[in-house]
């Protein structure tokens, strides 16, 4: 007789947690929850799916993991099957593949693992369909109470159940910010982010503004904290480097490039500033004052358009003359709220809650049309990278831009005519 997929923890042994991820932000979200399950006992294992993922040693060290491991997408889905909870940090698309996937392979005799979903920062683009890619989870984390209403609205015009919704909080915050802090500006950090703005020449006059900014203040710090260090990999991969484009350009002796983690800095810096960076969130919630960077205008491409009623947007004009605003006080409340409780324990609290009862929110999802249609389609579809050995074809579509991809294509048209 074939083992069942899944069965409820035994009382003599551990509850067994698999945490996936395939980026450094993704890492750090997923080893908070890590941090909470093992203090509740459970037996925990990150690992990283052979799909598009990158993770260097010193990413791995800052998100306070000791180990992760490799595995094939075969074989993530049969460790899930044979997990009580899966905390899934991968991206919207990813995660989509791997609830149809997983509910493709449960048996209807048992619920399942709890698998928990969520978003590493504030949602700045593809706010419907990142939900909806999340959908078919037990566990959907909410980071603030405008997105929770977004989605509970999505939910009722598709018919789905919105059982699976957390209003958890983004994990860096509390439920309450500190007042604002008036002391003189002394350092200044502006927090880069990989691919707002994209094109170099965006980058550039932003970077060139803050030495602006550092010239016209010699007194204060002005720190620029790039994403990630040259050669090292994101979610969004950052392609023009702050010490390429600055490369030869004449600095102030109060500008630098700095490394050290957004975290470890904070306590010490005065002023922050960026595009539309999570990071102002989690200044704010020190009481560091906050400028959103306004000098390229607002748009979705930027993120920017989501901090419109923050009382932050600012040009780089204002900030050097001081004109530096103060959080609205809606846009406050929507991401710091009370809670019973931080963001990871409440997670945590509905995952024992729901291995206890054997309870799982998802089942209603995927007996749904929405989800069962989605969940059709896709399985006629391949699975990118799945198997860990990655195709040339598929490589080449993953890292060249679709205008190249267009012309290539076109090129080859030409020269088979001939």
């Amino acid at each position: 007789m074939p083992r069942p997929p899944h069965r409820r923890p035994k009382a003599d042994r551990r509850p067994r947690a698999l945490l996936i991820a395939a980026f450094d932000s993704q890492l750090k979200w997923v080893a908070g929850i890590r941090d909470e399950l093992v203090t509740r006992g459970f037996a925990c294992r990150v690992v990283v799916p052979e799909v598009r993922a990158a993770l260097s040693a010193g990413q791995i060290a800052a998100a306070g993991i000791e180990q992760v491991e490799s595995v094939g997408w075969a074989e993530l889905l049969e460790r899930a099957v044979l997990s009580d909870v899966v905390i899934c940090g991968l991206s919207g698309p990813f995660t989509l593949r791997f609830t149809v996937d997983l509910a493709a392979r449960l048996d209807a005799g048992g619920p399942g693992p709890v698998v928990v979903t969520g978003w590493v920062g504030v949602i700045i683009e593809k706010i419907t369909a990142g939900y909806l890619d999340r959908v078919g989870s037990d566990i959907v984390a909410v980071n603030c109470v405008d997105d929770l209403e977004h989605f509970v609205t999505v939910a009722q015009q598709l018919e789905l159940s919105s059982d699976n919704l957390l209003l958890s909080g983004l994990p860096i915050l509390g439920s309450t910010a500190a007042p604002q802090r008036s002391d003189p500006v002394r350092r200044v950090l502006f927090a880069d982010q990989p691919t707002v703005p994209g094109p170099a020449p965006e980058r550039l006059y932003l970077y060139r503004r803050l030495i602006d900014y550092a010239y016209a203040h010699p007194e204060r710090e002005v720190l620029l904290k790039p994403r990630h260090r040259r050669g090292e990999d994101t979610f969004h991969t950052m392609k023009h480097h702050p010490e390429d484009l600055l490369g030869g350009i004449e600095r102030p002796v109060n500008f630098r490039i700095d490394y050290t983690p957004i975290s470890e800095i904070l306590p010490g810096v005065d002023l922050l500033l960026t595009m539309s960076s999570t990071a102002c969130l989690e200044a704010i919630g020190s009481g560091c004052r906050v400028g959103l960077v306004l000098d390229l205008g607002v748009h979705e491409r930027y993120g920017n358009h989501v901090f419109l009623d923050s009382g932050l947007l600012r040009t780089f004009d204002q900030l050097i003359a001081d004109d530096i605003g103060a959080p609205g006080r809606s846009w406050l409340g929507s991401y710091f709220f009370d809670r019973p409780g931080t963001a990871t324990e409440q997670i945590v609290d509905r995952v024992e809650k729901l291995i206890a009862t054997g309870d799982r929110p998802s089942q209603q999802i995927r007996e749904s049309a929405y989800f069962t249609s989605t969940a059709a389609y896709l399985r006629t579809t391949a699975m990118p990278g799945a198997s860990g050995r990655r195709g040339r074809s598929t490589l080449v579509r993953d890292l060249v831009p679709p205008v190249l991809m267009r012309q290539a294509r076109s090129l080859r048209r030409r020269v088979g005519s001939h």
